[in-house]
C-alpha cells in the first residue's frame, strides 16, 4: 500500500514540476526586470527630482534640445533642424571653442547661438555662434564659438532662435547642469582630435591622431611606448572596452591595432570613440591614463575605393586658411596641367572659399573641402589626406595654393602643353622603385608691385631669388611607411622605395612667398604647421620660415615692393599668357566668371 503511494506520488511530480518551473521562472523574470526598470528610473537624468529631494529649476530661453534631452520647450518655426541634436565633444582652442554635433546642419545657421553657463549656475550669456560647417563627410557639423567670458564654464551648449520670437521659455535640471559644468572639456594642447580606419583590403587598423603625447618632429617614435583605448562612451567615465598596442608611432599621428571583435566586423568601427596613452613597459603599473579624446573612428566611404586600374593619375591636396582669391587661378592653371582630383582641407576660412569651389565643381573640377577645424596641424592633415586620396588617386601632390608647377623651355627644346605633370608622373606610375618625385621651388617676390596683381600670380609676379629654397613632393599615396611621417614638403616612404629629384632645367615650382603685403601680412596672423612659430612669437627668429628682415608685428617695410628680387624671371608669365589667355580678348579663365 506504501508503495502504490509513493507511486503516484511521484507521477503527480512529474506532471506538475514542470509547470510549477515555468511559473517560478516567469515570476523570478518579472521581479528581476522589474527592479532593473526601477533602478533606471531612480537614476535617469531626465526624472525631474533631485536625490536629495528638492527641484531647483534654471530659467532660460531656448528652443533646441540636445542629448541628454534637458530643454522642454517647443521649437519654433523654421528651426526644426535644431530638435534632438547631440554636442558629442568640445574642445578649447587658443581663440575659440570648437563643438562637434552629432548630425549635419544645414544653411542657413545665423539663428543658432553658443550658450555659456556661468560656474555656480546664476548667469546665463548668448552669443552668435562664429561658424557652422559640414564635417566627417558632411554626416556631422562642427561649430565655433567664442572662448566663455571669465568665470564661465567651457561646456557650451547651442541655443536656436526661432523667427521673430526669443525663444520658449523652458526648465533645465540643475543637477544636469552642474554635472555639464564640472566635466573637463579638454584643451588643444592634450587632446585626442581625429581617428580614421585604415583597411586596404589585407589589413586594417585605426591612424588615430593627437596632440599632447610631445613627440620629436620629423622623427618616428618607439611605437611599444602607446596603446590604444576604445570606448562605446567618455573616457573620464573610465568605460573601456577594448585596449590594443600601438604597432607605429610619429609626431601626432599613431597607427594601433583594432580589437579582434571589430576586426571581423569592421562597420562596427564607426563612431567608436578612440584615445591614446603613453605606457612604460619596463614598470608594471606605471602607465599614464588616456587623452582625452573626441576623437571617433571615421571608415571612408566605400564608394571611394577603387582599383588601381580606375583610380585618378594624379591628385592634388592642400590646407589653406582664407585663400579664396587665390584658389580659383590655382586649380585652373593645374587642371590644365593634368590633375585630376582635388582634396581642400579648409583651416576655418571666413571668405568665400566655399562659393569659389562650388562654381568650380559647376565645371567639372572634381573638389571636396574638406573642414578641418584643428589649428597647427599640417601635418597631421596632410597624413589624413593621404589616408583618404589613397582610395582614389596613384599620385599625390602636397603644395600650396601660392605654388604652382612650371616647365622651362627654350628654342628647340621639347615645348610642355596640357597634362605635362600628369604624363611626368605617369612614368613612374609602375616603378618597382620610386614612389615620391621632388621638385625644387623658387621664391618670388613682390615684383615692385603694391596691389595684388590682376591677372593672377603667375603673371603678375616675375622677379624672384636667385637660389631656390625647399622642394615640393609628389607622392604615391599607396607607398608611404605605416608612420605617415611628414614634413609637408615629402614623406617618410616605406622600406625599399626612394625619391626622385628631377632636374630643375625640366620641372620646377614657382613659389609666390612674399606678395605685395596686402596680401603677405596675413602669415603673421596664422601658421599652419605644428613645428613653424607664429610670427608674432618672439623666438626662433631665424627659421627660414620667416621673412628676412621682418621683426614680430605686421609693419610693412618702407621698401617692401622692392624686396627679394635678385632675377627678373618671366617664363611663367609667358607660358601662362602663349596657352591659356583667350585670343580675342586676351582674359585668362581665372579673371572671369566661369559661367
Amino acid at each position: 500500500m506504501d508503495s502504490e503511494q509513493r507511486r503516484k506520488r511521484k507521477q503527480l511530480g512529474r506532471i506538475y514540476r514542470p509547470a510549477c518551473a515555468k511559473l517560478l521562472l516567469v515570476r523570478s523574470l518579472t521581479v528581476c526586470l522589474s527592479f532593473l526598470v526601477f533602478l533606471l528610473f531612480i537614476s535617469s537624468d531626465r526624472l525631474p527630482i533631485r536625490r536629495d529631494g528638492s527641484f531647483r529649476p534654471v530659467l532660460r530661453t531656448s528652443t533646441m534640445s540636445l542629448l541628454p534631452a534637458f530643454l522642454t520647450g517647443g521649437g519654433g518655426g523654421g528651426i526644426s533642424q535644431y530638435q534632438n541634436l547631440v554636442v558629442e565633444g568640445r574642445v578649447l582652442l587658443p581663440d575659440h571653442l570648437v563643438l562637434i554635433v552629432s548630425s549635419k546642419l544645414t544653411p542657413p545657421t545665423d539663428n543658432l547661438d553658443c550658450v555659456y553657463y556661468d560656474n555656480m549656475l546664476e548667469r546665463v550669456v548668448l552669443k552668435p555662434v562664429i561658424s557652422v560647417d559640414g564635417y566627417h563627410q558632411q554626416l556631422k557639423s562642427v561649430v565655433r564659438c567664442h572662448l566663455p567670458p571669465l568665470n564661465f564654464s567651457a561646456s557650451v551648449n547651442l541655443r536656436g532662435r526661432g523667427r521673430g520670437r526669443s525663444g520658449d521659455v523652458v526648465v533645465e535640471r540643475r543637477e544636469w547642469l552642474l554635472r555639464l559644468n564640472q566635466s573637463v572639456v579638454p584643451s588643444w594642447n592634450k587632446v585626442v582630435y581625429e581617428a580614421v580606419l585604415d583597411s586596404n583590403g589585407y589589413t586594417s587598423n585605426v591612424v588615430v591622431f593627437a596632440k599632447g603625447l610631445n613627440l620629436r618632429p620629423h622623427r618616428e617614435a618607439d611605437a611599444r611606448k602607446f596603446r590604444c583605448h576604445f570606448s562605446l562612451t567618455d573616457f573620464d567615465q573610465g568605460l573601456f572596452v577594448f585596449n590594443t598596442r600601438a604597432i607605429a608611432a610619429a609626431q601626432e599621428v599613431f597607427r594601433c591595432l583594432l580589437p579582434p571583435s571589430i576586426l571581423n566586423n569592421l562597420d562596427k568601427a564607426k563612431d567608436i570613440r578612440v584615445s591614446v596613452s603613453r605606457v612604460d613597459y619596463n614598470v608594471e603599473g606605471a602607465d599614464e591614463a588616456p587623452l582625452p579624446s573626441v576623437a571617433k573612428v571615421q571608415i571612408i566611404n566605400s564608394h571611394e575605393h577603387k582599383s588601381n586600374t580606375g583610380k585618378y593619375e594624379l591628385c592634388a591636396c592642400t590646407m589653406l586658411w582664407n585663400q579664396a582669391s587665390f584658389l580659383r587661378e590655382w586649380i585652373i592653371y593645374h587642371a590644365w596641367l593634368g590633375i585630376e582630383r582635388w582634396f581642400i582641407y579648409d583651416n576655418n576660412s571666413d571668405d568665400e572659399v566655399q562659393e569659389v569651389i562650388d562654381e568650380l565643381n559647376l565645371h567639372k573640377y572634381n573638389i571636396t573641402r574638406h573642414a578641418w577645424p584643428w589649428v597647427k596641424t599640417q601635418e597631421a592633415g596632410f597624413s589624413h589626406c593621404a589616408l583618404r586620396a589613397k582610395h582614389e588617386c596613384k599620385w599625390l601632390g602636397f603644395f600650396d595654393v601660392d605654388e604652382f608647377f612650371y616647365f622651362p623651355h627654350g628654342r628647340g627644346r621639347y615645348k610642355p602643353g596640357p597634362n605635362s605633370l600628369r604624363a611626368l608622373v605617369m612614368k613612374y606610375s609602375d616603378s618597382p622603385k620610386i614612389a615620391e618625385i621632388r621638385t625644387v621651388c623658387h621664391s618670388y617676390g613682390p615684383s615692385g608691385l603694391t596691389s595684388p596683381p590682376s591677372q593672377g600670380v603667375t603673371v603678375g609676379y616675375t622677379c624672384r631669388l636667385e637660389a631656390p629654397e625647399r622642394h615640393k613632393s609628389v607622392v604615391r599615396p599607396e607607398l608611404l611607411h605605416t608612420t605617415l611621417l611628414n614634413a609637408v614638403h615629402h614623406f617618410k616612404l616605406r622600406d625599399g622605395y626612394k625619391y626622385l629629384n628631377v632636374r630643375e632645367s625640366k620641372v620646377l615650382v614657382n613659389h609666390y612667398k612674399y606678395q605685395v603685403w596686402d596680401s603677405f601680412k596675413a602669415k603673421f596672423f596664422r601658421r599652419v604647421s605644428t613645428y613653424v612659430t607664429n610670427w608674432q612669437e618672439d623666438h626662433n627668429k631665424g627659421s627660414k620660415d620667416r621673412a628676412p628682415g621682418l621683426g614680430t608685428e605686421a609693419i610693412e617695410p618702407p621698401d617692401w615692393r622692392l624686396r627679394f628680387c635678385e632675377v627678373w624671371d618671366t617664363g611663367l608669365k609667358h607660358f601662362v599668357m602663349a596657352n591659356l589667355a583667350d585670343s580675342t580678348s586676351g582674359f585668362l579663365p581665372w579673371e572671369r566668371s566661369l559661367s
